[in-house]
Order: C-alpha cells, then sequence, then structure tokens
C-alpha cells in the first residue's frame, strides 16, 4: 500500500500586512521527499505522526512536499500556485496511489482562494480520483467548509490547545485511511458551522468551558459506529465568511448518524457560547498582579503579539510599562534583527544603548531606548525534544542576542520570530525562565505546555496588536452576519 504525504500548511491572519511569499517559503519553508522525513520523522507534530504510522502499519508513506512557515497575512497567489501546483505534479508523476496523508491547517487564506485549503484539497482530490482515499488532520483553529470536507474522507482535528495531540490524531488518521483503502470501514462525515466566534483567550482544552465540551466530544464519538467526533474552535484573526467554531463526525457507513452526533455536539457548544467570552487583564493591570505574587515566575500571555497568530513578535507595549513603573527581573524574547546584529557586532561583555522593538508598521508599541550589557551571543537554533504546542522539534531564531539591561530585564534578541512553545528558547541561550519575577510569552495558548509548569501564575494580557484578544478592535468585512458575540445569532436547523 503505497499513501502520499504532501501539503501546505498555514494559519493566515488576514489583519496582517505580512503576506507569505514565495521568497519566504523558499527560505526554509519547503521540505520534499527525504527532507521531511529528516525534518519530521522523530518530532511530535502531524508529519511525525503520519511517517511513524506507516511505519507501525507496515504501509509506504512516501513524503512528497511540504510548505510551512510561521503564521502571517495571506498566502500572496504567486506563492500558492507554485506550492500547490508543484505539488499536485508530484502527486501526478509518483501516483498511482491507495490513499493520501494531507498537511493542511484549515485556516489558510491565499490572496486568489479565501478557501485556500479547500482548494489544496479539491486540487489534490482532482489529481487521485474520487475512488482514492484521502485523510487530513487539521488545526484546531480551523474555519472548516464543507467544500473542504467534501473533497476528504477523513477529516481529524487536534483536539487539545495547547496543541500537544498532532502525532496521535495522524497516527490515527493513517490507521483509518489504510482501513478504508482495505474495505474495512466507510467513513461518511457531517460538519455543523455554527454562527459563533470564541475569544482566543477561551480556548485553553484544560479550562471550562472548552474541557467539557471536548469531554462531550469524547463521549459522543464513543457511540457505536462512530469514528471520530470533533470540537473546532475556529481561528478569529480571519476576516473570511467561514468564521467561526464547528463540529465534525465521522460515522462507519451512517451519513445521517453522522449528522447527528456533529448536532449533539454542536448543540452542547451553543449552549456554553457566553462562557466563550471573556474581557481582558490590562498591561498595568497584569504587572501589579505579578508584583503582589509571592514567588515567581509569572507568565504574562501577550495575547496582541501572538506569533503563532500572525503577529511579528515585536511588541514593546509589555516593556515599556515594566521599564515605566519600575518592575524589575523581567525577561521576553524580542524580534529585532538590527538590535541583535547590533549586539553581536558589539561582543559578548560590551555596553551599548540601544533602540529595540516595534520594528514593522504594524507593530505594537514604540521602540524603546535601552541600556544593557551583552551576556550571550547564538545562532539562535533550539531543539525541543517533548511534546509541545504543534509538536515541532527543531526551531531556528536567526541570529541572537542576550542583553542585560539596566532597568533589570533580560531581552533575547532574536532575528526570526520564533513562537513562544518552548522553555529551550530561552535556555538554549543561558537564560533561565524560573529565575525571573516575570516572563513575557508571545502567545495565548501556545506557552502554556512549556511553561505552566514553572509558572506560579499565568495572565493573558489583552495588549494591542494584530492578535488582540478583544475582537471589536478589528474591521471585518467579510465575515457573515449574524455571527455571536458581534450580533445575536440562532442555532442553525438541522
Amino acid at each position: 500500500m503505497r499513501l502520499a504525504l504532501l501539503g501546505l500548511y498555514h494559519e493566515t491572519n488576514t489583519f496582517s500586512p505580512v503576506c507569505a511569499d514565495r521568497d519566504l517559503f523558499s527560505n526554509g519553508g519547503v521540505w520534499r521527499g527525504a527532507e521531511i522525513v529528516e525534518a519530521y520523522a522523530t518530532s511530535s507534530t502531524t508529519n511525525g505522526g503520519f511517517l511513524a504510522a506507516g511505519a507501525e502499519l507496515g504501509v509506504d508513506v512516501v513524503p512528497l512536499m511540504f510548505g510551512f512557515v510561521t503564521p502571517t497575512g495571506p498566502i500572496t497567489a504567486e506563492a500558492f500556485d507554485w506550492l500547490v501546483g508543484e505539488m499536485t505534479e508530484l502527486l501526478r508523476e509518483r501516483g498511482p496511489w491507495d490513499g493520501v496523508l494531507l498537511n493542511v491547517h484549515g485556516a489558510a487564506v491565499a490572496e486568489n482562494f479565501v478557501d485556500a485549503d479547500a482548494e489544496i484539497a479539491a486540487r489534490v482530490r482532482a489529481v487521485v480520483g474520487a475512488g482514492v482515499p484521502i485523510g487530513a488532520v487539521l488545526d484546531m483553529h480551523a474555519n472548516l467548509t464543507q467544500r473542504l470536507l467534501d473533497a476528504l474522507t477523513v477529516t481529524l482535528v487536534y483536539q487539545t490547545n495547547p496543541h500537544v495531540d498532532a502525532k496521535h490524531q495522524a497516527e490515527r488518521c493513517t490507521e483509518l485511511i489504510v482501513r478504508t483503502v482495505r474495505g474495512e470501514i466507510h467513513p461518511e462525515q457531517a460538519m455543523v458551522s455554527l454562527p459563533l466566534v470564541a475569544n482566543i483567550a477561551c480556548q485553553d482544552t484544560s479550562e471550562e468551558p472548552m474541557a467539557s465540551l471536548l469531554a462531550k466530544a469524547r463521549t459522543i464519538a464513543a457511540s457505536p459506529g462512530l469514528l471520530s467526533c470533533s470540537v473546532i474552535e475556529g481561528f478569529p484573526y480571519a476576516d473570511v465568511p467561514q468564521l467561526g467554531m464547528s463540529c465534525v463526525a465521522i460515522h462507519d457507513g451512517d451519513p445521517d448518524a453522522a449528522r447527528h452526533a456533529a448536532q449533539e455536539l454542536a448543540a452542547a457548544v451553543w449552549d456554553r457560547r457566553r462562557d466563550l467570552q471573556t474581557i481582558g487583564v490590562s498591561v498595568d493591570q497584569a504587572l501589579d498582579i505579578a508584583a503582589c505574587q509571592p514567588t515567581g515566575p509569572v507568565v504574562l500571555l501577550d495575547a496582541g503579539d501572538n506569533i503563532g497568530g500572525g503577529a511579528p513578535g515585536d511588541s514593546t507595549v509589555i516593556l515599556e510599562a515594566a521599564v515605566r513603573c519600575g518592575q524589575r527581573s523581567l525577561v521576553q524574547v524580542i524580534c529585532d534583527p538590527k538590535a541583535a546584529r547590533q549586539c553581536i557586532e558589539s561582543g559578548v561583555g560590551t555596553s551599548l544603548s540601544l533602540a529595540v522593538g516595534a520594528c514593522q508598521p504594524h507593530s505594537a508599541g514604540r521602540p524603546v531606548l535601552v541600556d544593557g550589557c551583552v551576556r550571550a551571543v547564538s545562532d539562535g537554533r533550539f531543539e525541543e525534544p517533548t511534546p509541545t504546542h504543534g509538536g515541532f522539534r527543531y526551531f531556528d531564531m536567526g541570529p541572537t542576542a542576550v542583553l542585560d539591561t539596566t532597568a533589570g530585564h533580560t531581552l533575547v534578541l532574536s532575528s526570526t520570530a520564533v513562537m513562544s512553545t518552548s522553555c529551550q528558547q530561552l535556555l538554549s541561550v543561558g537564560v533561565v525562565p524560573s529565575s525571573y519575577r516575570v516572563v513575557v510569552a508571545k502567545g495565548v495558548n501556545s506557552p502554556r505546555a512549556s511553561y505552566a509548569p514553572i509558572a506560579s501564575r499565568m495572565i493573558v494580557v489583552d495588549t494591542d496588536g494584530v492578535s488582540a484578544m478583544s475582537l471589536d478592535k478589528f474591521d471585518y468585512s467579510h465575515r457573515r452576519r449574524p455571527l455571536y458575540p458581534f450580533e445575536d445569532a440562532v442555532f442553525p436547523a438541522t
């Protein structure tokens, strides 16, 4: 049995002006053939799960091509056509196939396709034909459409946030595709799209209301004949018609049973719609709480500069406030290639004054002038062997410097924005996060898996930026209406 592995995985923040162009993908964002095995086989990612399951099940999983870059604005039309064109050509040339394992996010937007994931799946389907099973594992932040579901045979979704189950879901997806090829099961899928947006700060699956909703999904999935039942939280920073939460169920052979299961889960989600909204904590409030906490570190989750949500990772909003109020013992990573280069050129042990942060037009805050001493420099590469958000193992911040400032802050100045999903990001450059009163992490849910074990408290801070938790800060032009909480809405009819 031969299964093709390919995909283009991108979470698109349509409010970011930085597009994912061909140059961005060409600079380390595309893997082909054996490169996929080298980069992902030992990771806890979706690709890692596809490869591991193939070996376990004794089938030939053939890696073709995979594209991924950190979330940004839309994929350019040129980049999309190039990547998907090459992928589908490889799929055509290397066939025939018994099945396909497709790695897509579910919230990708291209300049030429507002539902980019569905377009990818439809093109793959056109190549392999109607009779070849296609399985995909979507991110929990997918803004799912019926068109995407219709192009797939098996659609699984991460069911943890932080996303620590990517490998598990991929292994399960591979198993279901193999069983489908063998004729052991006949998957029938159904979805319910809810007129509901969940606030990003309410999406941790270990907390309410998501914990109960995931438990409900597991209970439904245990019903006879059901193969899967998934809650999808949706990605709120995409101004697209498909914005919102949804539920998906898969039954072995009975489409009506699948529809009933998806509807039952969706009704449970709808009942908790008010609990999926919240009001944030301001920067000053967060710093006051941190100052009163008996022990540290207090991890401040910088919602507006969430790198995993498409923000640039160079916000100085919390840094500015910490300087103003005299909060010392603070550490954070700031993506600032120019400042990193200045520190590296000055050398370890040298003192200098420089402006840091707020490098891009859509950055939050303004450059902050700091005086400090260069503690360390690094190539910015680090490894996280344990499952964290997304399951990624290898990271590259680019040329990086550690600057200890006279204000009592430690700034890790990187050249490339990397999600705050691993303590190794700091430990790899000799910075011990547990030794600080305050740790600023550029994310909301993604840092939790790594930082929760060392944090005395974690606080979501409603900072400005292209991923701010207060959605009334954004001008949506293309979303559907009505959509809760923007407007009153009703539960979709069966």
